[in-house]
C-alpha cells in the first residue's frame, strides 16, 4: 500500500493505493489521521484501491468521526462498483459524500 498526500488550496487530498485490510488499515489511518485538522477538508481520492475489508471500514468510520467531529468535511473519490456495494450494504455509503474525480470533490470543498 502507498499514500500520498497533496494539499490543494485549504484541501488535503489523500491518495490511496493498494488494499485496506487488516494489515493496512492501521498503517494507512496512522498515516491519514494527522491531515485531519481542525475544520479540515479532506478527500480520499481511492481510485487504486480494489478491495476493503472490514478493518477498511472501520478506518473510514473513524477518519469520518474525527473530520466531522472538528467541524471538517470528509469526501471519497473514485470507489470501485465493489466498494460501493460494501458500503452501501454496511450503511457506510451515507456518511461519506462521493465523486468521481479529485477536481469535482476539491471544487464542491473550496464552495462549502
Amino acid at each position: 500500500m502507498d499514500i500520498t498526500t497533496r494539499t490543494i488550496g485549504e484541501i488535503t487530498v489523500v491518495e490511496i493505493v493498494g488494499e485496506l485490510d487488516s494489515r493496512t488499515s492501521p498503517q494507512a489511518q496512522e498515516k491519514i489521521l494527522p491531515a485531519v485538522r481542525s475544520g479540515g477538508k479532506l478527500v480520499l481520492d481511492m481510485s487504486q484501491v480494489p478491495f476493503m475489508s472490514s478493518a477498511g471500514l472501520r478506518m473510514l468510520l473513524q477518519l469520518h468521526r474525527q473530520t466531522s467531529g472538528t467541524g471538517g468535511r470528509i469526501s471519497l473519490v473514485g470507489l470501485s462498483e465493489e466498494l460501493v456495494d460494501t458500503m452501501s450494504a454496511t450503511g457506510f455509503l451515507g456518511s461519506f459524500t462521493t465523486y468521481d474525480t479529485v477536481e469535482a470533490a476539491v471544487a464542491a470543498l473550496e464552495a462549502h
